[in-house]
């Protein structure tokens, strides 16, 4: 059987999200760093929110008001 062949493993590996919430768990790397969490994601939290990337949402909009013939100076504002 080869030596070293699987990788040290951290029985209290530490995990940071995004939005400060931190746990301890096992796993193969010292530090995990994550961006959303149980805490922190719209489905555990029960909020509404768009992650809007590059636009996306907003050109989705436009091209939506577009085909139903309204201007596009009704695109609602972005919340935050």
């Amino acid at each position: 059987m080869k030596k070293d062949l699987h990788p040290k493993y951290y029985p209290n590996a530490q995990v940071v999200c995004a939005c400060g919430n931190t746990w301890t768990t096992g796993s193969t790397k010292e530090m995990i760093r994550t961006d959303v969490c149980s805490k922190c994601h719209p489905f555990y939290t029960g909020e509404q929110r768009i992650v809007d990337t590059a636009g996306q949402v907003d050109r989705f909009i436009r091209r939506l008001q577009r085909s139903r013939g309204g201007s596009e100076e009704a695109v609602p504002e972005k919340s935050e």
